[in-house]
């Protein structure tokens, strides 16, 4: 999976439930919440005032480590 900004939070949880950790680091702790896993990771990236592309970056490199 090929995660980008607009990419839905509940699309790479379901994918691997195992980036949980990197959406709680920045502290998205509201997972499980249904409008958290419809936003994309822009939307909630903007919400916590974090930064969209670091996050998409993190994700990005988990997957290629477990290539």
């Amino acid at each position: 999976m090929k995660v980008t900004k607009e990419s839905i939070i509940g699309d790479v949880l379901d994918f691997d439930v195992d980036t949980a950790q990197f959406f709680f680091a920045i502290g998205m702790h509201c997972l499980g919440c249904p409008a958290a896993r419809g936003e994309t990771i822009e939307q909630a990236c903007a919400v916590h005032g974090t930064n969209a592309d670091e996050l998409v970056k993190a994700i990005n490199d988990y997957f290629a480590a477990k290539a």
